[in-house]
């Protein structure tokens, strides 16, 4: 039984590695990276993403494990409708000012804001998978830390690689700053595109009515 916990863990440890490379996320993640010119503001922006993501997850997925709700379609999908409108955000806010961010908190503070968010619009979707792996309230706590250690670290690698190009550009203006437009034109189109999905693809507008 001790064995079937420890692997099951180490699933959710892996899953959780798989999740932080969600397009939604590496766009995010991305857009607030090329603000930085020094790479452990990279890495350490991946790190605040992830403990606000799996904050978030913990406390809304546990809440609801505890109390056997659910959170219903309309509102799921209105959660990732605002990831949609996040990701445009950080994009227009990038095109608009693409100076490297000289505060490490105002970097920080946006990392765990994004990875809130995220974490929010993931919550019914982890409630269902916990649920369907664990059988207690205690190995559902577990198994949602566990998984948010591995969005931690996974994110914390894809940071620390993607802040590569950007921290070795930050003293050549010109090539910094297409990479950061580009970065930053990404996520809005990718915002976008996300929110269609969403409203229309997804039905999200008819739930609405």
């Amino acid at each position: 039984m001790v064995q079937g916990l420890w692997s099951t863990l180490l699933l959710g440890f892996l899953m959780g590695i798989k999740h932080a490379f969600e397009p939604d996320h590496v766009v995010a993640v991305t857009t607030i990276a090329s603000r930085s010119n020094r790479w452990y503001r990279s890495s350490l922006a991946g790190i605040f993403w992830g403990i606000g993501h799996t904050a978030t997850l913990f406390v809304v997925g546990l809440l609801l494990i505890v109390l056997k709700g659910q959170i219903s379609e309309k509102w799921a999908l209105s959660l990732e409708f605002l990831v949609g409108i996040m990701l445009v955000y950080l994009g227009w806010t990038g095109i608009r000012s693409y100076q490297p961010m000289h505060s490490p908190r105002a970097s920080y503070e946006k990392s765990l804001l994004v990875g809130f968010v995220h974490g929010l619009s993931g919550s019914a979707a982890m409630v269902l998978l916990t649920m369907t792996t664990v059988q207690t309230v205690v190995e559902g706590a577990l198994y949602i830390l566990i998984f948010g250690m591995g969005t931690v670290a996974g994110m914390f690698a894809f940071s620390t690689c993607i802040g590569i190009p950007f921290v070795m550009t930050s003293r050549n203006q010109s090539i910094h700053h297409v990479l950061t437009r580009v970065a930053a034109l990404l996520s809005t189109v990718y915002g976008l595109y996300y929110m269609y999905s969403t409203f229309v693809s997804e039905g999200l507008w008819r739930m609405w009515i």
